[in-house]
């Protein structure tokens, strides 16, 4: 069975350039939130494999919403996505549990990298 994915980040676009490296490489995409309420909310209804988190979004950042998804379940497997220049929330993130993060403009391959050394 193919690892469930749940895609976050406010940017329409960006979600729909993960979906579209993760369903061509196999992945199913368990669903999409746009704010870090929204993700601490499907995560807790679609228990996925995986969730690729964007920092900054509006309602709450991916940061809170790390803690609040690990303070629940402490084996959430989670990779940070984040702009050139946060640096200093990647460290942030890291330290609160988060397993990889990617940069963006996102490439196909280090996504692809990031979610197979989450998941191993």
């Amino acid at each position: 069975m193919a690892e469930r994915i749940l895609i976050v980040d406010d940017a329409a676009f960006m979600r729909m350039m993960v979906k579209d490296i993760l369903t061509k490489n196999g992945y199913e995409i368990a669903g999409e939130a746009e704010n870090g309420q929204q993700a601490v909310d499907m995560y807790q209804e679609q228990k996925p494999d995986l969730v690729t988190l964007d920092i900054t979004m509006p309602e709450k950042d991916g940061i809170q919403a790390l803690k609040e998804i690990k303070g629940k379940d402490p084996e959430a497997n989670i990779i940070m996505c984040s702009a050139m220049g946060q640096q200093a929330m990647v460290v942030d993130a890291i330290q609160a549990g988060a397993k990889d993060f990617i940069v963006k403009p996102f490439q196909a391959d280090r996504v692809i990298e990031a979610i197979q050394k989450a998941l191993s």
